[in-house]
């Protein structure tokens, strides 16, 4: 029997009971309320509800933060104005003017709406509101208007914005005014399935808003036929559902903007963007599911059961101590808005509003994953943060028995947006790679104009510096030094390069499941410059592997970043060898054969061979306005950095790397593992890359071509694990150029046969070798594995 949410809904009071959860994101209406128990629904989601106890320190201190809001959207306000609603939003060619002027009033209604704010219930302020609706209704936006600059404001976000100032203030507008706020929002956004201004399908995100602004003016309006169209077109039913939100992009037959069955979120095309749209889409997608439950237009599509495992797959992994992988955020990393933590904010409200329609199992993961998630996040609580309705139900579940998941420990790849993802206990590795697949990085409508290098193999360290990634780190950092990037050391104008594929198709790797265990790699060709080279990553429980071969470019200087970290303490200590090297701001040095270095608070760094080093502390000042004309600001931010990186000279040819990664490490353990290295080098040719761990044997491969690697050999590309464990041996293997019908290795073990295997794997006997044949052909990317016994008799 197929999962619909009408089926889920059964057993919501069951749920809500055993997890004390509370109701305001969740009251059942049926058919015959009408509308009305909706548009209470949605009002409820915009302010907690009726009730609220603002004894409560924490109640208290939310409705505080929407006072003090209301007061800082309303100073300037004036609608006698003739040039605009406030005198710093006047553009009649920057649409966001006109979105935010919307903004600002819904912000002033939702105080106007809660009950313990100074403006609450306020005739005066309901009055000026009033006036305020009709002037943007006179002067910008509705019938009439001619639209300018950017679609999206005009047919989203003006009309979510002025959608929901109607529900606030339903009772003190009067029919005519809403009558003509509807009519404004339905001339921009009739139809929940397309654009308006193009006709072209909206997809993705921009899908499940543009639904969520018919929903919401059909409540208005009292229109259920228009209710009906926006739960048709969540599954797309009018268009045969290739382009259904709900269901997975696998198949291609819609445009690929969405969810993989992998975990992976694509917007614009080919941008992985999970941390900007994808977090929208499910935030958003979490409002209509709730507001829609239990009703003659409930979402009854049995894919919505996809919903969860989003959760699981496409935003648990990816997430670290509240902070969202970077290199999945889009243009949103150029956004001061967006940065501390902010995205994981959007998951974990959208996952409380989905909690009450969960039961059994599901119910008790995904609290036991918000409770982790809210009480891990020591940088940024969200309780001081979260809206009124989440933070009622944040309160009530942190209050109830249900105990946190503990820390997320995987090995986690997403072959659909060439990411990787490795967590263990104390600290989180993210990878961002690129291919023909995927583009490199975003930047639009001004926003992003340093991201040049995000995927050409960037690193991000998440360990106990919660705010690494905060506070003004991405206008401040280096963009030609990126941690983990083989780059052209040469600043490339503003912009350039985005939205761009790469020439080839190698991105990805394996994993071996259960584990922490994984090989990784990318075969870089940079934009705009003819450097190439091999990069692998093998990250292998506490020990992360870095190695690159084949750096070859016509031009330089050509550098591989180490590190480059944003210094919580300015003189953090850094040792080379075991010599401490100065701390002052500005000390740069060369190192000449280098074996270990140790930065105080982050880590140890190991080279199997004598390197060369660069090393420089610095204090950097940047604007955000430098990477984001369209929202940053003008103030100077300086922040301290740390950057390590090898010097690969000008025009290398065949150039290489490698070093152990220790993250968290003390200097003595990074020491030890000079004289004792937990990982060895196995190969680093244009062929393969191969590692073996010292203490169980375990060889990881990443090859390029045909080659051999010790026991290890294969016919193509392809990335493999090999673990030994007892009388068993656990293999698992990928083809990350998603091109290859068939994988074929050669594995020296004589005398062994297959005890487990997943569909299309196969191993047979030749002599002393065992030679393992995986079809690969659909996987797009996907490990495969199987376990080979001694003593088996199988095959």
């Amino acid at each position: 029997m197929s999962t619909t949410r009408r089926t889920v809904l059964a057993g919501t009071g069951a749920s809500l009971a055993a997890l004390a959860l509370p109701t305001p994101f969740l009251t059942l209406a049926h058919a015959d309320d009408g509308t009305a128990l909706l548009r209470a629904r949605w009002h409820t989601l915009l302010t907690g509800g009726a009730g609220l106890d603002t004894a409560d320190p924490r109640i208290a201190a939310a409705v505080a933060r929407i006072d003090r809001a209301a007061v800082s959207a309303a100073k300037g306000l004036d609608p006698t104005r003739t040039d605009g609603l406030w005198p710093d939003l006047t553009s009649t060619s920057v649409s966001n003017h006109v979105t935010t002027s919307f903004k600002r009033l819904s912000t002033i209604a939702t105080a106007w709406a809660v009950s313990g704010t100074a403006q609450y219930g306020d005739a005066a302020l309901a009055d000026l509101l009033g006036r305020g609706v009709d002037w943007m209704l006179e002067n910008r936006y509705g019938p009439g208007h001619d639209r300018f600059d950017n679609d999206w404001d005009w047919e989203i976000g003006c009309a979510l914005a002025l959608n929901d100032t109607a529900v606030l203030l339903y009772d003190a507008l009067g029919a005519d005014r809403l009558t003509r706020i509807t009519d404004a929002v339905r001339h921009y956004t009739p139809d929940p399935n397309l654009w308006r201004v193009d006709r072209q399908i909206a997809t993705g995100a921009n899908r499940v808003w543009i639904c969520t602004v018919v929903a919401v003016g059909a409540v208005l309006r009292g229109d259920g036929s228009d209710l009906a169209r926006v739960r048709d077109a969540l599954s797309d039913v009018s268009g045969g559902g290739a382009n259904s939100v709900l269901a997975y992009q696998d198949s291609g037959s819609g445009t690929g903007e969405g969810f993989y069955s992998d975990g992976s979120f694509l917007q614009h095309y080919k941008h992985p963007y999970n941390g900007g749209y994808g977090k929208e889409l499910l935030g958003n997608l979490s409002r209509l599911l709730n507001l829609l439950a239990g009703t003659d237009w409930d979402v009854t599509d049995p894919d919505v059961a996809n919903v969860r495992q989003w959760v699981t797959d496409g935003f648990e992994p990816l997430i670290a101590r509240g902070d969202m992988q970077a290199g999945v955020c889009g243009r949103e990393v150029a956004r001061s808005s967006k940065q501390g933590h902010v995205a994981a904010q959007t998951v974990i409200e959208a996952v409380l509003r989905l909690l009450p329609g969960l039961t059994g199992v599901d119910a008790d993961r995904f609290a036991a994953m918000v409770k982790q998630w809210i009480t891990e996040d020591t940088y940024r609580d969200f309780l001081d943060v979260t809206d009124l309705a989440s933070l009622v139900a944040a309160q009530e579940l942190l209050a109830s028995d249900t105990k946190p998941r503990g820390d997320l420990v995987t090995h986690r790849q997403f072959p659909r947006m060439d990411k990787a993802m490795h967590h263990r206990p104390s600290f989180t590795l993210g990878i961002s790679a690129y291919s023909s697949r995927v583009y490199n990085y975003e930047s639009i409508q001004n926003e992003n104009l340093h991201g040049w290098h995000l995927s050409d193999g960037m690193v991000l360290l998440y360990d106990d510096d919660l705010g690494h990634y905060s506070e003004d780190y991405w206008p401040t950092v280096d963009p030609l030094r990126l941690a983990g990037t083989t780059v052209v050391a040469e600043r490339p104008a503003d912009a350039a390069g985005q939205r761009t594929t790469s020439t080839t198709d190698w991105a990805g790797g394996a994993a071996l499941p259960g584990t922490t265990l994984g090989a990784y790699g990318m075969e870089l060709r940079a934009y705009g410059s003819p450097l190439s080279a091999w990069k692998s990553w093998f990250c292998l429980d506490d020990v992360i592997v870095h190695v690159g071969s084949g750096i070859s470019a016509d031009a330089g200087p050509v550098e591989t970043i180490i590190e480059n970290r944003k210094l919580t303490n300015a003189a953090a200590e850094l040792t080379v060898d075991g010599t401490r090297a100065p701390s002052d701001a500005g000390w740069s040095a060369t190192y000449e054969g280098v074996r270990s270095v140790h930065l105080a608070g982050t880590g140890g760094y190991v080279f199997p061979r004598p390197t060369a080093l660069r090393a420089l502390r610095e204090q950097r000042t940047a604007t955000w306005r430098d990477i984001n004309i369209k929202y940053g600001t003008d103030t100077p931010v300086t922040r301290p950095y740390l950057t390590l990186w090898q010097d690969h000279g000008s025009a290398p040819s065949g150039a290489g790397y490698c070093w152990l990664q220790l993250p968290g490490a003390s200097a003595e353990r990074t020491a030890r593992a000079v004289l004792a290295p937990p990982v060895s080098v196995v190969a680093a040719s244009a062929a393969v890359h191969a590692v073996r761990r010292a203490s169980d044997g375990l060889l990881a491969a990443n090859f390029w071509a045909a080659g051999r690697a010790g026991e290890l050999g294969a016919d193509g590309p392809a990335s493999v694990l090999v673990r030994p464990r007892g009388k068993e041996f656990e293999v698992a293997v990928s083809d990350p150029t998603q091109l290859r019908g068939q994988v074929v290795l050669d594995l020296g073990l004589p005398g062994y046969s297959v005890r487990r295997a997943d569909p299309g794997v196969a191993a047979v006997r030749r002599g002393a070798r065992t030679l393992i044949t995986v079809d690969t052909a659909g996987l797009h990317g996907a490990s495969v594995s199987l376990t080979l016994s001694r003593t088996s008799s199988r095959s």
